[in-house]
């Protein structure tokens, strides 16, 4: 019997999974067989790879030597199919979080004349794996901690930051704070808030900020799941907000806070799965948008016009405005 990248997958996933029966539901095949499967593997290697305990399997001496290298052959095939299937394809997928617009979509296309280009929105975490599985070609999050694998096994991602977004106050259009030209975090301690569900990627930042406040528990309306939900409990509920000023609608009124947190837009994409010269690019492309979207927040725009410092990304487009 000779060793196959299916033999090479069964072992992976009895170690990975650390037992016979967990492993056969992994594989959707009954314990029964798959034993009987790694026996005839075992047989072919010449030798036990693992010994059952009271916890599961652990590898023997000779699976301790032999289980990383089949690992690895599975994870080098894997990858194979992907590089295949990505130089095959003629469409370029890009993801994007909490929305979309129709003319990100369409810059993209301008940048890429020759591509297809599809766009899906999805969570920034759904972003990142689908990038490190291929099923995106690349994706652009917030916060460059989601990017950060928890397995170094996996294939490796390269990152661009687009902007460093600050995180401002949105308040109802005529409220009081809305003409201010910036406020302090002790000011924000009487406002009834929208905050954000605790499995969204605001949340850790908008905690950040919350410690800031004097008062450790300010009243909370609602929990949110995206920014534009955020935004409609603003105007129609009267409630304050964080967020990012491109995360805000037209219909609500934008302050600054005076040190604010701020977040890293991120592009990401495969090590070595786009070309260079269409990576300058896309990173080129992607910045121009922002720039171009942030001029319809006039507020904003002038903030980055009068602090080129705090967007070093985003010199050359605010110095050619």
């Amino acid at each position: 019997m000779n060793i196959e990248l299916r033999h090479a997958r069964i072992v992976t996933v009895i170690d990975r999974a650390g037992s016979i029966s967990k492993a056969a539901a992994e594989l959707s095949v009954p314990q029964s067989s798959l034993t009987a499967q790694l026996r005839r593997i075992e047989n072919a290697v010449g030798g036990r790879l693992f010994v059952r305990s009271s916890s599961g399997v652990v590898p023997t001496s000779l699976g301790e030597r032999l289980v990383p290298m089949l690992t690895e052959l599975v994870q080098r095939a894997d990858l194979v199919v992907v590089e295949a299937a990505a130089h095959a394809s003629k469409v370029f997928r890009f993801g994007n979080s909490e929305w979309t617009p129709p003319s990100l979509h369409s810059a993209l296309r301008s940048s890429l004349p020759s591509t297809e280009v599809q766009t899906e929105t999805l969570s920034p975490t759904a972003a990142v794996d689908a990038v490190r599985r291929g099923w995106l070609s690349a994706a652009l999050v917030p916060c460059m901690s989601l990017v950060e694998p928890d397995d170094t096994s996996g294939p490796a991602l390269d990152t661009a930051v687009i902007v460093r977004e600050p995180v401002w106050l949105a308040v109802p259009r005529g409220h009081p704070l809305s003409g201010e030209p910036a406020v302090e975090t002790h000011h924000l301690t009487s406002l009834s808030w929208v905050c954000y569900a605790r499995d969204h990627w605001f949340q850790p930042i908008e905690k950040q900020l919350f410690t800031r406040f004097p008062r450790a528990d300010p009243e909370v309306l609602h929990y949110v799941d995206g920014h534009h939900e955020a935004m409609s409990w603003v105007r129609d509920a009267h409630a304050a907000a964080l967020t990012t000023p491109t995360g805000a609608t037209s219909d609500v009124s934008l302050v600054p806070i005076t040190g604010t947190e701020s977040t890293e837009m991120v592009m990401v994409w495969r090590s070595g799965s786009v070309a260079r010269g269409t990576l300058s690019r896309l990173v080129e492309t992607v910045r121009s948008y922002y720039c171009a979207y942030a001029r319809t927040i006039p507020r904003y725009w002038a903030w980055m016009r009068e602090h080129p410092a705090d967007f070093p990304e985003l010199l050359g487009h605010l110095r050619a405005a």
